[in-house]
């Protein structure tokens, strides 16, 4: 294939990323949008950059060096990438390649002013902006000036940001290239920037323009604070005059200046209203061309405007799709369930098929759409109330949107015989047998389901599960499980609310519930403990254990001397548990039988941290604070007026939270043992999809849907396209946060707390297990790479069920997503942990190793030192 070295902007467009860069790829593409101006130009492609590479050969062992490094190595990233810059500039441009470009610029005009311009073949992609990574030079004049801020740009690939970010992003450097942008020169009055959506909030039907005297370069650089106009449906909805008291403007011989701007001029505005609305109209036919919200730089000379670039704003958190045009509030599921990360599309579709009430998927998180319970007042009371309960800053931000009265019609109750909002389910006896009828009603469902689904496969297997996950949804909306569920979560509102009301007592039921029968997640962090029993008196057992690195460890356990009851240990532990993982409502997700070595950094905390038969103690300790705690209550209530009915009736509250709290858990326990028996026979399939050819992996199952890996089943044929889409789709998710609410118009609602109780500078968060607390805090992302010491404040995004067996370890709990009943509050109640969850940032703002006090009874963390 014959190099082409220079193409004119008017070639190009949108599909040419590999040839022209991003920013080419976009200019290209808007220069063929009707209405919109783009200065002319041409591209200096990635075939010229190749060429200059492979003519510097020391750049391969320095790009090798660079790949080695530590993203957070600065200074040596620092040292390397300003090497590999002073190669690239240093190597001459040959002469056919130099007369190319020549060539070109003189079709503009051989001395015309021109903007020369990075354009990465990574950058302003859907999934990543990389914008401001490279370099721009402006009002650039003459060949020998162009050849040479040519090289410039080809260098600014290796720019110390643009490198780090890609290490950060896990991109080849090598995968990456270089074209240049020259295009003749705009001289605007005014410039600034376009986002087709509020770049803050999200709102898609807001648009933002940011304007400043002379060149747009001195809002990029922060040199001067813009104009702000916002815009929404054709009219300015809010606007802010700067005093705009610098300027750049091009010099007459090349480059540019910073100028001050006449006193009289400085509050004058940038744009006119009428230019301000034009200047969104020009954007929305930018952003209906490409399909999604756009970043648009602009430049007005005379009273044209000029686009001189456009990409989209990768920040902006997806909106789930409807086929209405009317207004939806979504809350995000992963809050409650304890999983704020992406899910993969086949956990996304399961969780689908055998959630009770429709989900919704945007961004690789599932919504709920609660318009329809907001629009009613009964309804909507409900719902607030249950969101305030678990988490107040959801409540927060639908009564904010509630407030506003622009999102969700209002109607009045169409039943007038819709119960109460503070009513609750159904009362059921407070007896224990009806925990364990629950129990091993679920027991032999699920044996049932292990035993059946071994014969099938192919589309047989597929029409089984459909029938599966249809008992998988019986067994959860059984009425009973509800009501059991609801027995203890109303126990434990009641008693909290009386006990503050009679004895001014805050959060009396986090210590009522130390220890409550039949909790089979606190269960399973005290079997962590026994398993530790088992190993910590055979030392070459450890000391292997703290090499592990391969999966396959447990056969090797057994060669050493007491490496055969460790084993079984671990075994039995993985028998009982090892469907479990963090972040476990995405089936895909590896789970402790299949990556056991998860487990080990906890299981050697516990041998260093505790003495042997710490788990019965630690049981028995719980227990017996729980009792002492009930006859001080009692007594104490006894002793006021009307005191023997107060106590009569807290008794009750007590045996009833003690009898259903722990069967909070068990719920949770049923699905995920389904999702590891779905996810087994799932992979079987897998198997024999690779053995035919089907597909590269078994793991690219992940990424098809349920039904889209039967259809691929059936065919024994797969879209590898669609998979490797779906591959950068989802690595591109990571990136985002999900908000707590969500609507259709794509605003992102973030609740407050809205208190004024808290220390000045203290973290403010939800108080969902009482006591206070100093130690260090350890910041743990990732479970496996936990390094605890008794004593440790574990400091954490989120905690579902997987996490509790670092919780006897630990002596205080602090995350930034939880409430009041999801799993991780309910298990640092019964283990007595002081604990506040949803702290904002708390990963963040904290650091690993600083002293903190955790507020449990209050819901505020204070940072000592």
């Amino acid at each position: 294939m014959t190099e082409q070295y220079v193409l004119d902007l008017r070639q190009v467009d949108g599909t040419q990323t590999a040839i022209v860069g991003g920013k080419g790829a976009h200019l290209g593409e808007l220069s063929r949008i009707e209405g919109i101006r783009v200065p002319e130009g041409f591209c200096v492609t990635t075939d010229a950059f190749r060429r200059i590479m492979a003519q510097a050969p020391s750049i391969d062992d320095q790009l090798d060096q660079l790949s080695r490094l530590d993203p957070d190595d600065r200074e040596a990233i620092g040292t390397l990438s300003a090497q590999i810059r002073q190669t690239v500039e240093e190597t001459a441009i040959p002469d056919d390649l130099a007369a190319a470009i020549t060539h070109a610029l003189s079709r503009l005009g051989g001395q015309t002013a021109c903007a020369v311009r990075s354009s990465a073949t990574a950058e302003d992609l859907p999934t990543a902006s990389f914008a401001g990574q490279q370099d721009t030079y402006l009002n650039v004049m003459g060949p020998a000036a162009v050849l040479q801020h040519v090289r410039r740009c080809w260098a600014s690939l290796f720019t110390e940001r643009a490198v780090t970010y890609r290490q950060r992003n896990n991109i080849d450097h090598r995968m990456v290239h270089m074209a240049v942008v020259v295009q003749q020169m705009v001289f605007p009055h005014t410039a600034g920037t376009l986002f087709t959506a509020d770049p803050v909030t999200g709102n898609r039907t807001i648009a933002t323009v940011d304007a400043g005297f002379g060149l747009g370069e001195a809002l990029v650089s922060g040199l001067v604070n813009p104009d702000v106009f916002k815009v929404r449906h054709d009219e300015i909805i809010a606007r802010t005059i700067a005093a705009k008291q610098r300027a750049v403007h091009a010099l007459p011989g090349g480059g540019t200046q910073e100028t001050a701007i006449d006193p009289q001029q400085q509050k004058q505005p940038a744009l006119t209203d009428p230019q301000v609305l034009r200047l969104v109209r020009l954007g929305r036919r930018i952003e209906a061309h490409f399909g999604c919200p756009q970043d648009i730089e602009w430049c007005l000379a005379g009273d044209e405007f000029h686009i001189v670039q456009s990409r989209p704003i990768t920040t902006l958190f997806p909106i789930p799709k409807t086929d209405d045009r009317e207004n939806h509030v979504y809350v995000c599921i992963g809050h409650g369930q304890m999983m704020t990360d992406p899910i993969k599309p086949l956990g996304l579709s399961v969780w689908q098929l055998t959630a009770m009430a429709p989900m919704h998927e945007a961004g690789g998180r599932l919504f709920v759409d609660v318009t329809p319970h907001l629009a009613s007042p009964a309804s909507r009371a409900r719902l607030l109330d249950t969101m305030g309960r678990n988490d107040p800053l959801t409540r927060d931000a639908l009564e904010t949107l509630l407030d506003r009265g622009d999102v969700v019609p209002s109607r009045p109750d169409t039943n007038p015989g819709t119960p109460p909002a503070n009513s609750a389910p159904t009362p059921i006896e407070t007896d224990p047998a009806i925990v364990t009828e629950l129990i091993e009603r679920s027991q032999a469902s699920i044996a049932a389901l292990e035993r059946d689904i071994r014969t099938k496969t192919g589309p047989e297997l597929f029409d089984f599960l459909l029938e599966a996950f249809k008992e998988h949804k019986r067994v959860l909306s059984d009425p009973l499980n509800h009501q059991a569920i609801m027995a203890g979560m109303e126990a434990t509102w009641w008693l909290n609310d009386k006990l503050q009301q009679w004895l001014g007592e805050k959060n009396a039921a986090d210590t009522l519930t130390l220890s409550a029968p039949g909790n089979i997640t606190s269960q399973m962090g005290l079997a962590l403990l026994d398993v530790a029993d088992a190993i910590r008196p055979h030392p070459e057992v450890v000391a292997f254990l703290q090499d592990v690195k391969d999966e396959d460890f447990l056969q090797k356990l057994a060669e050493l001397p007491g490496g055969a009851e460790a084993r079984d240990a671990i075994e039995a532990y993985l028998d009982r548990y090892g469907m479990r993982c963090v972040g476990e409502i995405d089936i895909t997700r590896p789970r402790w039988r299949e990556r056991p070595t998860t487990l080990v950094p906890a299981i050697l905390d516990n041998v260093r941290n505790f003495e042997p038969g710490a788990a019965k103690r630690r049981f028995e300790q719980g227990r017996q604070k729980a009792q002492q705690k009930e006859q001080d209550v009692l007594s104490r209530l006894r002793t006021l007026p009307d005191g023997d009915r107060k106590a009569d009736e807290t008794k009750r509250m007590i045996d009833r939270v003690r009898t259903f709290i722990g069967y909070r858990e068990y719920p949770k326990y049923d699905i995920v043992s389904r999702f590891f028996i779905y996810k087994q026979a799932l992979l079987r399939e897998a198997e024999r999809l690779v053995q035919a050819n089907v597909i590269a992996d078994k793991e690219d199952i992940f990424y098809l849907t349920f039904q889209e890996l039967h259809d691929t089943v059936r065919s024994g044929q797969a879209d590898d396209q669609l998979i490797q889409r779906r591959k950068d789709a989802f690595r591109s998710y990571h990136a985002l946060t999900p908000p707590r609410v969500l609507t259709s118009d794509g605003e992102a609602v973030t609740g407050a707390y809205r208190r004024d109780d808290v220390p000045t500078g203290a973290l403010t968060g939800l108080a969902v297990s009482a006591g206070v607390v100093e130690g260090r805090a350890r910041v743990v992302l990732d479970m496996a790479k936990a390094d605890l010491e008794a004593g440790d404040i574990l400091v954490t995004t989120a905690t579902d069920p997987s996490w509790s067996p670092l919780f006897v370890g630990i002596a205080g709990l602090v995350t930034e997503v939880g409430g009041l009943m999801t799993h991780g509050a309910v298990i640092a109640r019964e283990y007595g942990l002081p604990t506040v969850v949803g702290v904002e940032q708390a990963t963040r703002l904290i650091r690993d190793g600083q002293r903190i006090r955790v507020h449990g009874t209050d819901g505020y963390v204070e940072i000592l030192s």
